[in-house]
């Protein structure tokens, strides 16, 4: 990993069609609201995020990039300036078999009108060629609901491979990892 504990500005990414930048505060309702769509949340937890639970994940958003140099971005329109959806790495520490502590996970969410436009695969491609070049390590994961087709497709376009499957708070759980790529 770079440079644990050591404060990094969140860098701005952009591709074609988006623009990726740290959160702010400002973002937590179109965030909030995200987490409580079913669309989203069907293949992620189940069950809505509260208020709260919307407040916290903004805030470890945010103290990622404090701590560990890298954490996730704010995907926006380019054009309109919309809140899209997030994507981008954490370390969270999560209880499972294959342990995955230290290892960048990159995970993504997307609002509805963001799902079936290619918007998931542009965000991880633009993430993971900015990992590549500035998050020390070989490899990164993801994990989601092996029955979550369309970021199975994302995953497998960005490089990822099976690497396990797990239970994650009693659920199936597909483990993926990407190589990074020789320099």
């Amino acid at each position: 990993m770079t440079l644990a504990g050591r404060f990094s500005a969140v860098p701005v990414l952009e591709t074609a069609r988006l623009r990726m930048r740290g959160h702010e505060v400002r973002d937590f309702e179109a965030s909030a609201s995200m987490w409580t769509d079913e669309r989203v949340i069907r293949f992620i937890t189940g069950k809505p995020s509260t208020r709260a639970e919307s407040w916290s994940r903004l805030l470890r958003y945010i103290g990622h990039w404090q701590a560990l140099s890298f954490g996730y971005w704010v995907v926006e329109d380019r054009e309109t300036g919309a809140f899209l959806g997030e994507v981008g790495f954490a370390d969270f520490k999560r209880d499972i078999v294959p342990p995955l502590d230290g290892i960048p996970e990159i995970g993504w969410a997307l609002v509805p009108s963001a799902h079936g436009r290619g918007i998931a695969t542009e965000a991880v491609t633009a993430a993971l060629q900015w990992a590549d070049r500035h998050i020390a390590g070989s490899h990164t994961v993801c994990l989601f609901d092996p029955e979550h087709t369309a970021s199975l497709r994302v995953a497998e376009k960005a490089g990822y491979v099976h690497k396990a499957d797990a239970v994650y708070f009693g659920n199936p759980t597909l483990v993926m990892e990407r190589a990074k790529p020789s320099s």
